[in-house]
C-alpha cells in the first residue's frame, strides 16, 4: 500500500476493528485514516459509541457513521443482529452443523460495506481500504474468509483505472491473537464492544461473548467490561 494516500478502515467499534485502527495507525503509519462505521439497524448499535471514542482517540482524519437504514426492510427478520430479528441464541444453544454460518449472520452484510467503503476511497482518492475479518474461533462467516478477500479483491482489479484493495490482516487471527496485538498497541479495551445482544453489561453467553471471554482467559489476562 502507498501510506501517503491514507487508508479507509471499517470500524464497528469491537475488538477485531479498534486493533484493525491502531495497527494501521501506528504500525503502517498512515498519512490519514478514514473510519467509517455502519448503522445498519444492528442490534447492538452500543458499539458505534465505541467506534467514535476510539476514532477520536487515534485522531482519525474522517470519521463518519454511514446510515444504512434501508437494510432493515431489506433484511427483515433474517438475522438474529438486526433490532427486529429473532432473539440471539446462547453460543451452547446453536447446533454444531450451524456454527460455520449461525443465525447471527447477515446476509451479504460485508459485501455491502465493502462496496460503500470502496465508492468510499475511490472518491477520495485512497486506494486502501482496512476490515478487521479475522478467523473466529468458536462459529464463523463465509464473508470473513481469505478466498472472501481474494475475490472481492479481484472484482475490484476490473476497474480501468483507479482499483481498490481490500485488506484484512487479522484474517487468519484467533480473537486471543487480537487481544494479545491490543495490548502491544496500549487499547483501551473499556471502548470496545462485542455482546450481540447490545445490553447496558455484556450477556457472557452469546457467540462473541463467550469467544471474547476465552480470547482474554487464553492469555491470562483480564477484560475490563466484564471484571
Amino acid at each position: 500500500m502507498n501510506n501517503e494516500n491514507g487508508a479507509v478502515v471499517l470500524l464497528s467499534g469491537g475488538i477485531d476493528s479498534t486493533v484493525l485502527l491502531h495497527h494501521v495507525a501506528k504500525e503502517l503509519k498512515c498519512a490519514s485514516i478514514h473510519a467509517l462505521s455502519f448503522d445498519y439497524g444492528q442490534r447492538h448499535a452500543k458499539e458505534l459509541a465505541c467506534a467514535k471514542w476510539q476514532a477520536e482517540s487515534i485522531g482519525v482524519t474522517q470519521y463518519r457513521v454511514i446510515e444504512l437504514a434501508f437494510l432493515k426492510d431489506v433484511l427483515s427478520g433474517a438475522s438474529t443482529l438486526m433490532a427486529d430479528g429473532p432473539p440471539v441464541p446462547d453460543l451452547q444453544d446453536i447446533p454444531g452443523g450451524d456454527t460455520e454460518q449461525p443465525p447471527t449472520y447477515v446476509p451479504n452484510r460485508n459485501m455491502m460495506l465493502l462496496s460503500v467503503a470502496a465508492a468510499y476511497a475511490e472518491a477520495n482518492g485512497i486506494r486502501d481500504v482496512f476490515y478487521g475479518a479475522q478467523a473466529q474461533d468458536e462459529y464463523g462467516y463465509w464473508d470473513c474468509t481469505a478466498d472472501f478477500l481474494q475475490r472481492i479483491n479481484t472484482v475490484l482489479s476490473l476497474n480501468r483505472r483507479d482499483s481498490i484493495i481490500i485488506h484484512a490482516p487479522l484474517i487468519t487471527k484467533s480473537k486471543a491473537d487480537s487481544v494479545r496485538k491490543g495490548i502491544e498497541l496500549g487499547i483501551d479495551f473499556n471502548h470496545t464492544w462485542s455482546c450481540y445482544r447490545g445490553g447496558d453489561t455484556p450477556c457472557g453467553t452469546c457467540p462473541t461473548c463467550v469467544e471474547r471471554s476465552n480470547a482474554f482467559k487464553a492469555l491470562g489476562e483480564r477484560d475490563p467490561l466484564t471484571s
